[in-house]
């Protein structure tokens, strides 16, 4: 009995001493979904950065190489207001560079939101598209 009495003292002290708790985040953030996507990347010439990778954020994690500089990247982008995985504009003026053959599809969800989303490295825009979101996918050849 005395025991748990000094045990129950202690708790209280080290809870005291910790200072309140941190603010919990907003009720939707912590029903969404959680921040998991798949990524397949192929052709990019390089047979190690091919394949399938899984990245989860909000704890870093998944089999992706670089996960936790890839969420940081992502989050990044969302500060600056950005949606990392939206689709070039119709009709908008890129440059005639090709950029190779290299392909990527993202799936999954990601701050609450699904997303399908293609890439490639077909001109001027779509290899900009592409670099912006490195090192969520490989570094690619130009």
């Amino acid at each position: 009995m005395l025991r748990l009495a000094a045990f129950a003292v202690t708790s209280a002290l080290a809870a005291a001493v910790a200072g309140p708790l941190p603010p919990l985040p907003p009720l939707s953030r912590l029903l969404a979904s959680p921040d998991r996507l798949t990524i397949v990347v192929a052709d990019t010439g390089n047979p190690r950065a091919d394949g399938e990778y899984r990245l989860e954020c909000d704890p870093p994690g998944g089999n992706h190489p670089q996960a936790q500089d890839a969420c940081a990247r992502l989050e990044a982008l969302a500060r600056e207001g950005k949606d990392p995985f939206a689709p070039e504009p119709k009709n908008q003026l890129c440059t005639l560079q090709d950029g190779g053959r290299a392909t990527a599809r993202i799936t999954g969800t990601w701050h609450g939101q699904r997303v399908d989303a293609r890439f490639r490295r077909t001109n001027g825009c779509e290899i900009r598209r592409w670099n912006d979101l490195e090192p969520v996918l490989p570094r690619g050849r130009s």
